[in-house]
């Protein structure tokens, strides 16, 4: 799912998007500071958002509180059961943050379909279009 989302970022049909993917731990508040958008991936873990994601909006949050308000972004879950708890933390969290979702939540339910691929490059797209476009 996160290589469709960088192929679809890096179309090439969209120009002028530079595109750097990034663990959960490599991020930090300087990189999210730097980006233009971001594209937070997920899976559910206990119905709830991974560790390492959380790890992220913990010591990010603070430090870009005031820098990124209406920073766009997507959400993608990959979701054991229905992913409803992991997007309701993930969304406290950006509301906080003032950050603008660029579509409704990703949720990859279930068992893995092939569709999930095709979808993730869809958005990885839509999100570097727009940036690129100055829709977002």
């Amino acid at each position: 799912m996160l290589e469709a989302l960088i192929e679809g970022a890096r179309d090439p049909e969209v120009g002028g998007v530079d595109v750097q993917a990034l663990t959960a731990f490599e991020a930090t508040p300087e990189t999210v500071l730097a980006a233009d958008g971001v594209i937070l991936l997920t899976p559910e873990n206990l119905g709830y958002m991974s560790g390492a994601l959380k790890d992220f909006f913990d010591r990010c949050y603070y430090p870009c509180l005031e820098l990124t308000q209406g920073r766009p972004y997507a959400l993608v879950i990959r979701a054991g059961s229905d992913g409803t708890g992991t997007r309701r933390g993930v969304e406290t969290i950006v509301t906080g943050l003032r950050w603008r979702a660029i579509q409704p939540p990703l949720i990859c339910r279930g068992e893995w379909r092939d569709e999930f691929v095709g979808q993730c490059r869809e958005l990885g797209m839509l999100m570097a279009a727009g940036l690129d476009a100055g829709a977002f």
